[in-house]
């Protein structure tokens, strides 16, 4: 369960009144939208990360697809 979906089943579905229901909506929101932000921020520092590492593997996994790409298309 992520945190949101924490949120989102101990704030959400048991508002206390509709000034509350607008609040936590915001809140939920605002939690998702940092919660994606994070993931994504993971993905861009494990692609660093993963590029940095293994810069010759990737070269040769590149000449292998670009070679099979372009004998392909030929």
């Amino acid at each position: 369960m992520t945190g949101v979906e924490y949120l989102y089943e101990n704030i959400l579905l048991d508002p206390l009144s509709n000034e509350d229901t607008s609040y936590n909506t915001r809140v939920f929101e605002k939690a998702y939208e940092m919660e994606k932000e994070n993931t994504d921020n993971k993905v861009i520092h494990f692609a660093e990360w993963l590029t940095k590492k293994h810069t010759i593997v990737l070269m040769t996994l590149y000449e292998h697809f670009e070679e099979q790409y372009y004998n392909e298309e030929l």
